[in-house]
């Protein structure tokens, strides 16, 4: 981010030689760089070439009003602060730019010290405003049908927001379930393609002996049961988005044809001799791990490396904390009003399972699991014993990663991390202290002293429990939270406190 007192790029706009000379001579000082145009056009040509930071804009040009100008830098959403130069007569129209994302008017003749507050404000706002984006970024709740504000999550999104604009290939890896033809969409939507064709395809789900016709296309008699001319999803895709998911599945005779389509952007129809050319995007996505692929010699180098351009990895389930009851509220909801039902929210238990199962399945397998259990149960809350298997055994049978946790937690440990901490850890040492003491009553005093000096601090009881509990977890905090039964906000104002 620039500071106010590095070179700030400044455009002005004023059609008079004689003020633009006079405004560069308030600011010749001043560490601006300083554009000047004399006409809209002009203006217009440096704001796309060059986006100036700032603005400094008349509203009576003569080859077009200064409000088409302003109107254009609203459209387009470009980072301009503009600041507009008008005479006393037409502060109204100046008050009506406003609308249109205007920061501020000066009148004319403009003063040399109101010119440069001005513009000092404008920077400020700007960089302030820039703050708030970035903070917005990192806290965005859901996007382009994606759900989650998990740190995990932000970064894809800041790689999809960057990625889509381009025409780069997208080469997205994930578990099943993870949302990967969600985000090839999203790719799409965000994308100067979006009003054009998206066309997916799976990989996996077509026999080999027609991939090739499923995506050129063929021509009458090509092939046994090939009645007419049919179009593939090359053709149908044209202007557009193609998405091949499943990539890793393709057969290799095909995967050099779709090397070549993607280099020259030409294809030739089973059973034709004539060249085809269209203008396609394209989005790849497997399950499978695509280097471990080609090492393995079942997908081509060459093929891999023209398509892995922006390799976007959709975590799983399990590594995205809170986002899994984020997500699972959504779905509750929206299953609920379609089978008109009155869930609203999940019981305790219900979301400690939750946050503590492994989701193979992930986004797939919850809403697999809520639309069971709200389709089965009638009630306000989802509670523990709704859940379908493996959930129902997973909560009932002990729970199994916390049983194994809590097994290698101490009595003490336990007592420290309960809803009553204080009062029952301090009784539970007390209650220690009295087992190892109290068979012993002719022990001298310095047997008392040293089985006091083993007894260790609260705090530091209740420290060394959070963190073998985020270390168990892998520094899954909700998760850890979760086994500990406690709220994941406590964990994280204990680890606050003792860092201070």
């Amino acid at each position: 981010m620039k500071s106010v007192t590095e070179k700030t790029q400044i455009l002005l706009l004023e059609d008079s030689p004689t003020l633009s000379a006079i405004y560069a001579g308030f600011l010749s000082k001043e560490p601006y760089d300083l554009l000047m145009a004399g006409n809209g056009q002009a203006a217009l040509d440096i704001i796309n070439t060059q986006c100036p930071r700032i603005l400094l804009l008349d509203l009576n040009l003569p080859d077009m009003s200064g409000m088409d100008i302003l109107k254009y830098i609203h459209k387009q959403k470009l980072p301009i602060v503009v600041v507009i130069l008008t005479a006393h007569g037409s502060v109204d129209v100046a008050v009506d730019a406003m609308r249109y994302g205007a920061f501020d008017f000066i009148s004319k003749p403009v003063e040399p010290k109101r010119l440069l507050i001005t513009l000092r404000n404008a920077i400020k706002n700007q960089q302030m405003s820039q703050i708030i984006d970035e903070y917005r970024e990192l806290d965005r709740q859901d996007f382009c049908g994606f759900i989650g504000s998990s740190m995990a999550m932000q970064g894809v999104y800041r790689i999809l927001e960057s990625a889509a604009p381009s025409n780069a290939t997208v080469f997205i890896t994930g578990e099943s379930g993870t949302g990967k033809e969600l985000c090839a969409e999203s790719v799409h939507q965000l994308s100067a393609r979006k009003d054009k064709p998206f066309v997916a395809l799976n990989c996996a789900a077509i026999p080999k002996d027609l991939m090739e016709s499923e995506i050129f296309g063929h021509v009458k008699g090509a092939f046994t049961g090939a009645s007419s001319e049919r179009k593939g999803a090359a053709a149908l895709a044209d202007g557009g988005t193609l998405f091949l998911d499943e990539l890793c599945e393709m057969d290799l005779d095909l995967q050099s044809k779709i090397l070549r389509f993607i280099q020259s952007g030409t294809f030739q129809k089973v059973g034709s001799s004539k060249q085809e050319k269209v203008d396609v995007r394209f989005v790849c996505a497997t399950n499978r791990e695509p280097l471990k692929e080609v090492q393995e010699g079942r997908f081509r180098e060459d093929l891999y490396y023209r398509l892995h351009v922006i390799p976007v990895v959709l975590p799983a389930l399990r590594e995205r904390g809170n986002d899994i009851l984020q997500i699972a509220k959504k779905l509750l909801q929206s299953i609920s009003n379609e089978e008109g039902k009155a869930f609203s929210r999940f019981a305790a238990d219900a979301e400690h399972v939750f946050l503590s199962y492994g989701w193979p399945g992930n986004v797939r397998e919850l809403e697999n699991v809520i639309r069971n259990l709200v389709v089965l149960n009638n009630a306000e809350a989802v509670t523990a014993d709704m859940l379908p298997a493996p959930l129902n055994q997973f909560s009932s049978s002990t729970k199994q990663p916390a049983t194994s946790f809590t097994q290698s937690v101490t009595p003490v440990a336990e007592a420290a991390m309960s809803d009553n901490s204080e009062q029952t850890s301090v009784n539970t040492l007390a209650a220690s202290s009295a087992n190892n003491s109290g068979d012993k009553s002719g022990d001298n005093s310095a047997d008392s002293a040293e089985s006091s000096s083993s007894i260790m601090p609260l705090w530091l009881v209740e420290k060394q429990a959070i963190e073998q509990a985020i270390t168990a977890c892998d520094g899954n905090i909700p998760k850890a939270a979760a086994l500990l039964d406690v709220s994941p906000s406590t964990i994280y104002r204990k680890k606050q406190s003792w860092d201070e």
